[in-house]
């Protein structure tokens, strides 16, 4: 039988924060610095629980633009330094370096094994208008032993990601026929090949790998340096289009020099013969071949059976325990109304996300915000450092600080997508980029005084 209890608190009651990730852990550092009491409900038993799942992948951002300015205020009162703003660090580096100790510091601030089941206005469900503005949150949580608790908040963050919810094979969005049975055959994640029973996995085996962003060029170089040493070992690299210019990301002209270094191995792949690309290819169903895998494209197309899949075409944001919030959402994105147009990857590449703060990520539901890569939906064109400008300006807003709230400092780079996680491992080379890039100094924007100027920063 759980145990079920009730947290009540006064008008002190505090800031809640979904997720003990990057941007939820910045935001805590904010509202701490603003004088406000967070509380930061982590799934996981540790801080960065998703990000520690891809330990292994290294960032195609350096040290200089995947810390907080206001979190860094907070460990230095440990003595923290911050390491080399130049080089790369990989999600285990994250993890260790700067966003545990940030937890560490945040002490009880931070809760660990809760799982959030649903947010409410206290009393209300999402058809009363009644009193509802004036009503606090309610936040309903299980414990990872069965209990049940209800924290009553002022405002709600939800940086929770979208880690939990990657995208399916299936070319419409669902899963393909045949998907789910298959499971046993096929990863949504990029796989490390240094832990020897995930090597054992794809060496000597032919791997397709679904997905054209970077990640999946993440995947196809490694599978390519698996291949130099195993043999018989092939990706095979599905693609829903055609290959173009900007298939492999900027190349030598990306700004962000690692992630244009990661595109380029992914294009080493398939010209040294490691991987094969399939274009126009939109998967339908997977067959069964005995212990292999067959996919099926929507035209008919049937391609030589595979031994695994690595599916990467993106995450969605988890918003069933949001459905008692009135929350304004873009029918395309599933992102805040006001934010998806800058963001739309059918039209923006990261260069030309228009500067937003809490302006565009409110929503009709006063107190209740999206941050960090939930805030776009299903766009990848998100960096920690965009997350970082966003819970600034929302805590300072929460804080009455308007016009803090409305300065969001936002600099980009011009070039590729900006989603996923990248494999540079020879972080000098990536320094040896010419021009502005993400190290520049960011520069200060006011929103709603005129689009950002096209030179200078990223």
């Amino acid at each position: 039988m759980s145990n079920t209890s009730v947290s009540t608190t006064d008008h002190q009651q505090p800031v809640v924060v979904i997720g003990a990730g990057p941007v939820g852990l910045a935001a805590a550092a904010h509202l701490v610095e603003r004088g406000a009491e967070p509380l930061v409900l982590e799934a996981g038993q540790s801080a960065a629980t998703a990000v520690r799942e891809w330990a292994h992948v290294r960032l195609f951002s350096p040290w200089a633009e995947v810390t907080d300015p206001a979190a860094e205020k907070l460990l230095a009162s440990t003595g923290w330094v911050r390491p080399d703003e130049t080089t790369y660090p990989t999600g285990g580096d994250w993890v260790e370096r700067y966003l545990q100790p940030l937890a560490d510091v945040l002490g009880d601030q931070v809760r660990y094994g809760v799982t959030v089941t649903g947010v409410a206005r206290a009393g209300r469900d999402r058809i009363v208008d009644s009193g509802r503005e004036e009503q606090p949150f309610t936040v309903h949580i299980e414990t990872a032993d069965g209990g049940e608790e209800r924290i009553t908040a002022r405002a709600v963050i939800d940086a929770s990601g979208t880690w939990s919810v990657p995208g399916p094979m299936g070319a419409n969005g669902i899963p393909a026929l045949g998907e789910k049975s298959a499971s046993d055959r096929i990863t949504y994640r990029v796989p490390d090949l240094k832990d020897p029973a995930v090597r054992a996995r794809y060496a000597g085996k032919r791997t397709a790998v679904v997905g054209s962003g970077a990640s999946a060029f993440t995947a196809l170089a490694l599978l390519a340096d698996l291949a130099g040493e195993e043999a018989d070992t092939h990706a095979v690299w599905i693609l829903r289009r055609g290959i173009g210019d900007a298939t492999y990301g900027g190349g030598e002209a990306d700004q962000l020099p690692a992630r244009g270094a990661l595109g380029l191995r992914a294009k080493a792949a398939v010209e040294q013969g490691h991987a094969s690309a399939v274009t126009g290819f939109r998967t339908e169903a997977v067959e069964r071949d005995g212990d292999r895998l067959v996919l099926v494209a929507e035209d008919g197309r049937r391609l030589d059976a595979v031994d695994e899949v690595v599916v990467l075409t993106g995450f969605r944001p988890d918003l069933s325990f949001l459905s008692e919030l009135r929350l304004g959402l873009d029918e395309r994105l599933q992102a805040p109304t006001a934010l998806a147009p800058l963001i739309n990857p059918n039209v923006h590449s990261c260069g030309t996300v228009y500067p937003h703060g809490v302006k565009e990520l409110s929503h009709p539901e006063q107190g209740v915000y999206l941050a960090g890569m939930k805030s776009y939906g299903r766009a990848p064109t998100f960096l920690a450092m965009t997350g970082y400008e966003q819970v600034r300006s929302i805590t300072a807003a929460l804080a009455g600080d308007h016009e803090a709230a409305e300065r969001v400092e936002l600099t980009l780079p011009e070039t590729g997508v900006c989603g996923g996680a990248g494999l540079f491992d020879e972080p000098d080379a990536a320094r040896s980029g010419e021009g502005g890039g993400c190290c520049a100094a960011p520069a200060t924007l006011q929103i709603g005084i005129g689009a950002p100027a096209a030179s200078g920063g990223c």
